[in-house]
């Protein structure tokens, strides 16, 4: 597997990361998943918005000679170099603060910053999807700026665990009673007919899945607010899903054990994922002249 570590491409097993590397001992980076197929990344330009934003928030810099442009090359290469140019795939990329001597305050201006790339090939949940999934409840217990996508994800970790423990496929974060996303998935609710999800800000990860397919929701007309919901809801809910870049549409047919609605995926979700896969492979289908 050919990798991209600061400005190299090299054999996964060759690359090497300092000890003193600040993602290694602080967590202090920011990361990217992006989905491709057939070759083409879908919807980058909001992946790299939010890297971007990120970076600007937690003050890192480029490295020189690359930027968002040139990250997105890096990515194409990597699944044009590992044979991934056919069905699916993930593009991955870290940037970290780079290697100094261990302090809490940022080394010294000019110090590179780390930035790896990986691509690997990405087999779809479609037998979860059929069926659906279960999720548990769990207090949200992260820190106050989850809108940034940085890779000390660790409170993120138990949450899935405690899920993976229980035999469910997420964890469902509540915060102050209100219910904010999941382990590593952005929460849609219907309740009453209405499509709800929690409102972008600190509290959650403004995902790039989450804001498709709110445009889905309004080209189809469904009737939906960003608005919090709070976890007693849950229980009259008539659908509850989850989305992310390797989630898609996730039907939640079980909380706690319990069924949610029916117990079966419901329609909702069922026309958002097909809507929102139609879009994906139409992506994928069009060409380089196209999108110049």
């Amino acid at each position: 597997m050919l990798v991209y570590l600061n400005g190299a491409y090299l054999d996964s097993a060759a690359a090497r990361v300092s000890v003193e590397d600040r993602g290694f001992l602080f967590g202090d980076g920011v990361y990217e998943v992006t989905r491709a197929l057939g070759g083409r990344l879908f919807a980058s330009d909001r992946h790299l918005r939010r890297l971007e934003h990120g970076m600007r928030e937690l003050e890192l810099h480029w490295p020189e000679g690359l930027d968002g442009a040139g990250v997105r090359e890096v990515s194409e290469r990597l699944l044009r170099d590992n044979r991934l140019t056919d069905g699916e795939a993930t593009a991955y990329v870290q940037i970290t603060r780079g290697v100094a001597p261990r302090s809490h305050v940022f080394p010294a201006a000019g110090t590179p910053p780390t930035v790896y790339a990986v691509a690997r090939p990405f087999k779809g949940l479609e037998h979860e999807r059929a069926r659906g999934v279960g999720a548990i409840l769990v207090e949200d217990v992260r820190w106050g700026r989850c809108d940034l996508k940085t890779i000390q994800l660790l409170p993120n970790v138990l949450a899935k665990q405690q899920a993976a423990r229980a035999d469910a496929f997420d964890a469902i974060q509540v915060r102050d009673g209100f219910v904010t996303e999941g382990a590593n998935t952005n929460v849609f609710v219907v309740l009453d007919g209405v499509v709800r999800t929690h409102p972008t800000g600190p509290r959650i990860l403004a995902g790039v899945t989450r804001e498709i397919v709110l445009e889905l929701v309004r080209e189809l007309r469904l009737p939906a607010r960003e608005e919090p919901v709070l976890a007693t809801e849950l229980t009259r809910a008539s659908e509850l899903f989850f989305t992310g870049t390797t989630t898609d549409v996730m039907p939640v047919v079980r909380l706690d054990g319990r069924p949610v609605g029916n117990g079966q995926p419901g329609p909702v979700a069922r026309q958002l994922y097909a809507t929102l896969r139609e879009r994906m492979e139409q992506a994928a289908k069009i060409s380089p002249a196209a999108t110049a």
